[in-house]
């Protein structure tokens, strides 16, 4: 749903401001050089907040290009969108080399079969396709291997076919402002890099580019800034906040002393409480180890007023303390993110991480976006 008016019929309001996206957008572009692309990375689902809606924005922002995940990823876009390029990170799949060619879409090859079978597709159809090289520098994931990446250097012939466009890596500890693997990689990136100077160069992701301008090159590849979260751990969160969550208030409940609330009757009240059960559970991304056993460390907020989770998160439902709040109400609305409650707070509380709470909001929420193209 792509309308900001409320709905009388949901139990949840998933607000994205897109415009605030477009803030982190162009924080990224003023503080990198006129040389550096920045591309946005919308891989699922535009970490939970809608590729589609992510996508136009971005278009309108210039952005020039997009990575996503997975081939289907890709191809969900293109039904919107026939030019933009988009490059997909895990390369290109086996069996469906023609899909990439026919959709104007690049895979970035991880391996050196992904090079050789691209290189073959591009002397079949006579032409210089893109391409990008994922080289690893240590994260062990995805890329050539040192010793993949050696034997490429030492023997570029398989490259003659293809249009070498773009070399990458991808930073493991770049959150970590004191982390020496950081620079470990970008040593290694840069030696690599002196091997393929007509190609662009591209390292840093959302933390990258706020570690050392070095790093930047030619292409940045933010993600999880773009929609709020923080790249800088250490410091305050200089990305203006995305992603707005309330809750309807259910029921109010008044409790007795000794009572228990919730499955396991985990949470035994010491004292007459008053409650709210609130439309939030486990299958909207409200993980349950924010259930309440931890001394209340997860909070929910009616206006600018915290309240405890109290027993076990279920799958649809959360109770919180209420005791302090006489006029809240049935139908009342309860923040869930916010400006009481950031994605890295909250994942704080979950002993997670912001990407893993953005990518779990649930698809019973009902999105609103302001500022959609």
């Amino acid at each position: 749903m792509s309308s900001n008016i409320a709905s009388n019929t949901a139990s949840a309001h998933l607000t994205i401001d897109l415009n605030a996206l477009a803030d982190n957008y162009r924080q990224f572009q003023a503080m990198t050089d006129d040389t550096c692309e920045i591309s946005g990375v919308i891989k699922a689902n535009a970490y939970g907040l809608g590729a589609k809606q992510v996508f136009n924005k971005l278009k309108s922002l210039g952005c020039p290009q997009i990575f996503v995940a997975t081939l289907d990823e890709a191809l969900s876009l293109r039904v919107h969108d026939k030019k933009t390029p988009i490059a997909v990170l895990g390369g290109l799949f086996t069996g469906a080399e023609k899909e990439y060619l026919t959709n104007n879409i690049t895979p970035v090859l991880n391996t050196p079969h992904e090079i050789k079978a691209w290189s073959t597709m591009a002397k079949n159809e006579n032409t210089k396709l893109p391409t990008y090289i994922h080289f690893d520098t240590g994260m062990n994931r995805l890329g050539l291997s040192a010793d993949e990446a050696r034997a490429l250097i030492n023997d570029q012939s398989v490259l003659n076919s293809l249009g070498l466009q773009l070399i990458m890596s991808h930073f493991a500890c770049a959150d970590d402002k004191d982390h020496p693997f950081t620079q470990e990689q970008a040593d290694k990136f840069a030696a690599i890099a002196t091997h393929f100077p007509n190609a662009k160069k591209s390292l840093s992701n959302s933390p990258g580019l706020f570690t050392d301008p070095s790093y930047h090159y030619d292409l940045a590849r933010p993600g999880y800034a773009l929609y709020g979260g923080n790249p800088t751990p250490h410091l305050k969160n200089p990305m203006k906040p995305v992603v707005h969550l309330k809750v309807r208030v259910l029921q109010v409940r008044n409790v007795k002393k000794g009572e228990t609330v919730g499955y396991a009757a985990s949470h035994t009240f010491k004292k007459d409480t008053r409650t709210a059960t609130v439309a939030l559970g486990y299958a909207d991304g409200f993980l349950r180890s924010n259930s309440g056993s931890k001394s209340g460390e997860a909070k929910l907020y009616y206006n600018d007023t915290a309240c405890n989770v109290l027993g076990r998160v279920s799958m649809d439902l959360v109770s919180i303390d209420i005791d302090h709040l006489p006029n809240l109400k049935q139908g009342d609305w309860i923040e869930v993110l916010g400006h009481n409650q950031s994605v890295d707070a909250l994942a704080h509380s979950a002993g997670t991480i912001g990407y893993e709470i953005l990518t779990s909001l649930g698809n019973r929420y009902k999105r609103y976006y302001i500022g959609a193209e």
